[in-house]
């Protein structure tokens, strides 16, 4: 006898917001079955507004209210049991990220949370890294947002550093990232992974993924340094447009693919780690998991 039951994670990040459904099918005696039953996006790009203007515009707060209503009804559709919504940098950010909240619940019933970078990290942690890395092995996790990136280190399977920096896509975009800021991420990563005679990364993210995909690479093999450095090269030489047209990329993707690869070199570079894995986990996965393991009392 198995039992099937659908959750609902919603991640509003500073560059799009997204809907996550999954389910997850238990028998008795057998591991949980988690999986990803519908996935929506919508790029709003609301670190745009606050990081320059220290506030989600109007138009802006107009479209994520119209998005959270569409996404009550489509979790209603869906049968879904229970459902987290996290807001990530942007909103933490946000003059009036708390008047937004507020007017999403009235609106559409959605509860929100705005989380600071540690719950943020913890969240991801959620999503079970150690069944997909091996124990004998070191990894530093790179989650890059369009606000902050989230860095957490694995000595054999255990978590031994995290930190989160807002260090984002969108940020680099419109030159908010100061130089103090990558010493201060340089000098994290080189102190929790100077000891390690070898290391590999973890990467998530849209881009990352992205790049990936684009790659042809088998899932559960990583990409090398020297492709991430040949990509990035070819990104940099193409305009926005060329980006578009000829890479087949999103229009909203097209520019922040560009940082994103950044600040994956320079992770791989301080930590001297020669290959990334990509498993295409992020914090709407680690929100799936922790709702799961509420209802079982986890």
């Amino acid at each position: 006898m198995i039992e099937i039951r659908k959750y609902g994670a919603i991640d509003i990040g500073s560059n799009a917001v997204r809907l996550l459904v999954g389910s997850v099918t238990t028998k008795k005696g057998e591991k949980p079955r988690f999986k990803k039953t519908s996935l929506v996006r919508v790029p709003i790009r609301l670190g745009a507004d606050v990081f320059l203007e220290g506030k989600v515009s109007k138009t802006n707060a107009k479209r994520l209210v119209d998005t959270m209503k569409s996404y009550a009804l489509l979790m209603e559709t869906h049968g879904v049991v229970n459902y987290r919504a996290c807001a990530t940098s942007a909103m933490r950010n946000a003059e009036n990220g708390s008047e937004i909240v507020d007017k999403i619940e009235k609106k559409s019933g959605i509860q929100i949370d705005i989380i600071d970078g540690n719950d943020e990290a913890s969240i991801i942690a959620m999503t079970d890294l150690h069944e997909l890395t091996s124990k004998d092995e070191n990894y530093l996790y790179v989650d890059v947002g369009g606000g902050s990136t989230e860095f957490t280190v694995y000595l054999e399977g255990k978590k031994v550093a995290s930190k989160s920096f807002p260090l984002g896509t969108v940020r680099l975009l419109n030159n908010l990232v100061p130089e103090s800021r990558w010493i201060e991420v340089q000098k994290w990563i080189e102190k929790h992974t100077k000891d390690f005679e070898s290391i590999a990364l973890i990467g998530s993210g849209g881009n990352i993924n992205n790049i990936f995909k684009t790659s042809g690479t088998s899932n559960g093999k990583p990409l090398s340094y020297m492709y991430l450095v040949e990509y990035y090269k070819k990104l940099k030489a193409l305009t926005y447009e060329e980006r578009i047209w000829e890479l087949n990329l999103n229009f909203d993707r097209a520019d922040v693919i560009v940082p994103a690869a950044e600040i994956f070199l320079f992770a791989m570079k301080w930590s001297k780690a020669q290959n990334i894995y990509v498993p295409k986990i992020g914090l709407a996965d680690g929100i799936i998991k922790s709702l799961y393991r509420l209802d079982k009392g986890e």
